[in-house]
């Protein structure tokens, strides 16, 4: 007969060995939960480390409490510890049953109950079922239930006491000496020979001479040193009111007259201003390669038109250009004789004489 247990109802057992398992439904957003277990003593505390027996250390050095891997089944998940009951050392008063809960609190676990079964027979109906509720819902520590001693028997109390200090702090509370590695981690990577004040800040190495403390360097790695060696951002001026900044000013001002130089207008946008034209370049031979300028010529006249006439002591024109022309003669006649003395008569030399006939000429 399975027992339906209220937070601090107890439950008496005959059994000498029981297994606790601790069920939840599991989910996207549902932290995980470990099972663990601590043996008291009549003082309510631990007799040494070795008696908290939980996912890193899961077997107690007598054997009778171990912790079990966990399982998954098809609705919910299930971590276990178990306790040989008749093993146990006298010394031992109490066998607490806790759980913990990893990134996230005891509020985001849904349907977390404690199932006690007899460890010496098959697995069938659970003993008694205890259903777990946290009182604030913040709590990653609760202490489920516990196994104590009454004369010669055993009960099994159920609770449901939480913590807000997670499994640590459980572990804690009843003298478990807890070696936190994140603190020891930063102890560790304190650099050596620094020390720090009592605001956090750090001083100088002790007993280092100023000519060391003197000569800068990059600061360790992982210390607060990187963050202090940064200056300050330099503030940029801001203009007065009214005031154009100095560089704007610079590149629109128009450029400055020589000495000496003639004033002149303004130039146009993007060239200098009052620039004199270059002197003429003194004539020369043309460059290679090219033809000289053509010597100055009188124009002549139109072709199939007759040109200037030369006056009197001039030379005559030149071939292919018309002879001088008195008057227009008509077509097919020729010209008018020009003006002037007649043409010098042929002279009568006689009759013509040839020359002596060479032998071939003469009669035979």
């Amino acid at each position: 007969m399975t027992h339906a247990m209220q937070k601090g109802s107890n439950v008496p057992l005959d059994a000498t060995a029981v297994r606790a398992v601790l069920r939840w439904t599991p989910g996207t957003e549902v932290p995980d939960v470990d099972a663990s277990a601590l043996l008291l003593g009549a003082d309510g505390r631990v007799r040494s480390d070795a008696d908290f027996v939980f996912y890193n250390q899961p077997r107690h050095p007598s054997g009778a409490v171990r912790h079990l891997p966990k399982k998954r089944l098809s609705d919910a998940l299930t971590d276990t510890v178990e306790a040989d009951l008749a093993a146990l050392d006298p010394s031992v008063d109490r066998v607490v049953v806790a759980a913990s809960a990893d990134d996230g609190p005891f509020g985001q676990v849904p349907d977390l109950r404690v199932e006690l079964y007899d460890a010496t027979g098959s697995d069938g109906e659970p003993l008694a079922v205890f259903e777990v509720e946290p009182e604030t819902g913040e709590e990653t520590a609760l202490i489920c239930g516990e196994l104590y001693r009454r004369a010669d028997a055993w009960k099994f109390r159920a609770l449901g006491q939480g913590y807000d200090s997670g499994l640590v702090g459980l572990a804690t509370e009843f003298g478990i000496s807890v070696d936190e590695g994140e603190d020891a981690a930063d102890d560790a990577a304190e650099p050596s020979g620094a020390a720090q004040g009592a605001d956090g800040a750090r001083g100088a190495v002790p007993g280092a001479d100023d000519a060391t403390q003197a000569v800068p360097g990059p600061p360790p790695v992982g210390s607060e040193d990187v963050t202090r060696a940064v200056p300050d951002p330099v503030p940029f001026p801001e203009p007065a009111a009214g005031a154009m900044d100095p560089v704007v000013t610079a590149a629109f001002a128009p450029p400055t007259q020589p000495t000496g130089a003639p004033a002149a207008g303004p130039g146009g946008y993007g060239y200098p201003e009052n620039v004199p034209p270059p002197p003429p370049m003194p004539p020369g031979p043309p460059a290679y390669g090219y033809p000289g300028p053509p010597p100055e010529q009188s124009p002549g006249p139109a072709y199939g038109y007759p040109g200037p006439q030369p006056g009197p002591g001039q030379a005559q024109p030149a071939y292919g250009y018309p002879q001088p022309q008195t008057a227009a003669t008509g077509y097919g006649y020729p010209p008018p004789a020009p003006d002037g003395p007649a043409t010098a008569p042929v002279p009568d030399n006689g009759p013509l004489v040839l020359p002596p006939q060479g032998p071939q000429f003469q009669n035979r």
